[in-house]
């Protein structure tokens, strides 16, 4: 309860149906135990036994998982915000807000990709005096910077421009993209001239990128490209203060990290944070506020499975009723104090104005003297930053790592998620891309995982149990490869040699079995849909999260058992952010692209023919009046085995049907076909 004639700057409110929802969840629990307990009272006596305990082995760690799942959906959290409280009691204590571009390669992060970002942000509706902006760059580009100096200039046109229409979105190139030409007079004159001034930069800054250097005429414009003249390469550079700066010049109490392919779909974002960090009850305990990673290029039924429904819709809303999401690395305001190693304590209270009166005093040759020494890596040797202070290093998803560390301090997290998204980014346009990016988020969550930051050691009497649950529901994706790899291809290859490894539709055990399988996936289809998926998109989720365990998640493993064993180092892959015309082209089709041989397809070509001749075999051999053992026994194992390829056509078409450039390659026709006519020829026995 709050004073009295307190209005709050927030309000939360529980998600309805949840009884239901509980009835449901426990009666899958009890399923699941039916059929370990199933699994461990009809161990076979003779023939695969091994067949028989890699599936209940496969059937532990999938209840495991599941009932991490749940901690998710226990008691989900939705949030809104009072902007017009906020501005009415503290518009003119607003505090500073020090926003964080966060880009790494020219090459693969083009920089006019990076200053829409950069130009979205910088047109927040929100005192202007009172932002800072700074880009970080750890590929050290001087082609990123020419970018930065030429955004410089067109945000004299752009942010009023923006002000003056109440512009939406304010990334300049999706704005023209999207928004037809006005039939005000006024507004549409200005409209075409700051067109006109944006095609003209970006074109200045594409032209410049392609000739791979910045000419003498311009780096005579500025004195910050003399910086350039002592690097050595991208990796190996000073602390260039033009890009890379420190805190220590505008010192605001609020930070905002974000992607520089991320760029601010809403112009009210930061009131919108500002509405939990300022709220004088429950503010106080806050640490950051995490908003969605969605994508404004999404095919029509999200082909690879990009969306992100089920976590941004329903897990990150769950874990916000126990304490709050995880940090994912971009979209996130924090308090400073958090982010830089402070416990939270009862008697905690912000001093909103001493950031603005923290900003750091000289001149501008005092200040980049200073920022140099606090940019440069040598800077952070021998203190606490990137341990207990700052983002956390050493881990692909430092931004786990980080949250986590916050959270167990004591401070809460919130997720944000409004109609209006806050931040849009660009999602994979390829299978390989997609599963590329999965590769290093699994391999990261997998390291996370399996050492002392681990939610359930590191958490451990800090954070609440379900949200240590929540917290594993990614971290251990990876470990989801191997059982998956055993439902896939046990079941499949017992089936062609006669062997059951279910119970016979007649058996009461039958019913366990059928009763979790067909309620947890139309649960799924229904949260789905509720969540505003088609059925095309739910059944596009189903096949990408199979591509991702069996090809992506497989990969990560070794990856990270090579690490462990100190046979390999960590290595960071940035995903692209370009595509061709013709793969753009199929995107929008939603024609799956293949197109390379890289082993990940191999892998999933593999397995998708190993089924398809497990089921046709198997079909033949009763045809034909074989010895198949007890058929009423078989038939769980067809029912998986034809979903199994139904769920792969597309793979099917890209071995034997398509002619384009984004089909399969000859080479992994050819070996995936072979090694599943040779684990076929295998016998089992």
């Amino acid at each position: 309860m709050g004073r009295e004639g307190y209005a709050p700057l927030f309000e939360t409110k529980e998600a309805k149906g949840r009884i239901a929802y509980k009835i449901y969840a426990i009666s899958v629990f009890m399923g699941i135990c039916m059929i370990w307990m199933y699994r461990a009272t009809h161990v076979p006596e003779k023939g695969l036994r091994w067949a028989w305990f890699c599936m209940f082995g496969a059937e532990i760690w999938f209840g495991i998982y599941w009932i991490f799942t749940q901690s998710a959906r226990w008691r989900p959290v939705y949030r809104s915000t009072f902007k017009e409280r906020l501005s009415h009691r503290y518009e003119d204590e607003l505090p500073g807000v020090d926003i964080f571009v966060c880009t790494a390669d020219p090459t693969i992060e083009p920089p006019t990709l990076v200053i829409n970002t950069v130009l979205s942000v910088m047109a927040y509706d929100y005192p202007q005096e009172k932002l800072s902006i700074y880009l970080s760059d750890d590929g050290g580009s001087d082609l990123t910077f020419y970018a930065l100096l030429e955004a410089s200039r067109f945000s004299k046109h752009w942010i009023p421009f923006c002000k003056k229409f109440k512009v939406e979105p304010r990334s300049p190139a999706v704005y023209f993209a999207t928004t037809s030409e006005p039939h005000d007079t006024q507004h549409t004159n200005e409209w075409l001239s700051t067109k006109k001034l944006y095609e003209e930069m970006a074109n200045r800054i594409d032209t410049t990128v392609k000739l791979g250097r910045i000419s003498g005429e311009i780096r005579a414009e500025h004195k910050g490209f003399t910086e350039w003249q002592s690097v050595v390469n991208s990796r190996n550079h000073q602390a260039i203060i033009q890009i890379r700066v420190s805190s220590v010049i505008s010192n605001g109490p609020i930070i905002l990290t974000i992607d520089c392919d991320m760029y601010s779909n809403n112009a009210e974002s930061v009131r919108d944070a500002l509405c939990f960090f300022m709220d004088e009850e429950k503010g106080r305990e806050i640490a950051y506020v995490q908003f969605p990673q969605s994508f404004h290029n999404l095919s029509k039924n999200d082909i690879y499975g990009n969306s992100y429904k089920t976590i941004n819709g329903m897990e990150f809303h769950g874990m916000d009723g126990y304490g709050g999401p995880m940090y994912v690395g971009t979209g996130c305001f924090f308090r400073r104090e958090s982010l830089c190693g402070k416990k939270y304590s009862e008697e905690y209270k912000e001093e909103w104005k001493k950031g603005m009166e923290g900003r750091a005093k000289g001149n501008a040759m005092e200040l980049e003297d200073r920022a140099k020494g606090l940019a440069s890596c040598t800077c952070e040797e021998n203190t606490q930053w990137g341990k207990e202070m700052g983002l956390k290093y050493g881990t692909p998803v430092e931004d786990v790592t980080t949250g986590l560390a916050i959270q167990c301090r004591g401070w809460k997290s919130i997720y944000l998620n409004p109609t209006r998204k806050a931040f849009l980014g660009i999602a994979p346009t390829t299978l390989l891309q997609s599963l590329v990016q999965h590769k290093r988020w699994g391999e990261g969550h997998l390291q996370l995982f399996l050492t002392k930051h681990c939610s359930f050691i590191q958490g451990h009497g800090k954070i609440k149990l379900q949200l240590q649950m929540g917290n594993a529901i990614l971290n251990a994706w990876a470990v989801n490869a191997f059982p998956t790899l055993c439902y896939v291809v046990v079941p499949s290859l017992s089936l062609l040699n006669g062997i059951s490894l279910f119970p016979k539709i007649s058996s009461p055990w039958f019913i366990t079995f059928a009763y979790v399988t067909v309620a947890k996936h139309t649960y799924s289809l229904v949260e789905g849909l509720w969540l505003g998926d088609t059925v095309q998109s739910w059944w596009n989720q189903q096949r990408i999260w199979l591509y991702r365990r069996t090809s992506a998640y497989f990969f990560a493993n070794i990856d990270v058992a090579l690490k462990l064993s100190g046979l390999a180092k960590s290595a960071f892959a940035i995903t692209a952010k370009e595509t061709d015309d013709e793969v753009a082209k199929r995107y929008e089709l939603e024609i799956m692209e293949f197109g390379s041989n890289s082993p990940m397809f191999t892998i999933l070509a593999t397995l998708a023919m190993l089924n398809l001749f497990c089921l046709f075999g198997a079909i033949k051999r009763l045809a034909m009046g074989d010895e198949m053992g007890d058929v009423e026994a078989l038939v769980l194992q067809f029912v998986l085995c034809g979903v199994l390829v139904i769920i792969n056509w597309p793979i099917y078409q890209g071995l034997l049907m398509r002619k384009d450039m984004g089909r399969l390659p000859t080479t992994v026709a050819f070996t995936s076909i072979g090694l599943a006519v040779l684990a076929c020829l295998n016998p089992m026995h």
